[in-house]
């Protein structure tokens, strides 16, 4: 399925969604996860594993993991338009 820009940029990142979703969804994110020294970025538990799975595992804080994540999403939407 192809995304127009609107779609693939109206992000509500919650803790339900599946890793590899995310990761196949907005790319842009994967820094994200490498920065949280994540293995989920090429590992097979990504996609079954939720993003509170990943929270829960590598004792992150929640709130913040997904701020970052959101802010990545949006921080690309604009460099797309500049």
């Amino acid at each position: 399925m192809i995304m127009n820009y609107y779609e693939r940029n109206q992000a509500f990142i919650s803790t339900d969604l599946i890793i590899a979703d995310v990761l196949n969804r907005w790319p842009e994110t994967i820094p994200v996860f490498l920065r949280y020294k994540l293995d989920c970025v090429g590992c097979d538990m990504a996609l079954f594993d939720t993003l509170a799975d990943a929270i829960r595992i590598y004792q992150l804080p929640p709130q913040q993991f997904l701020n970052d994540l959101q802010q990545a999403i949006q921080c690309s939407g604009k460099e797309e338009h500049g």
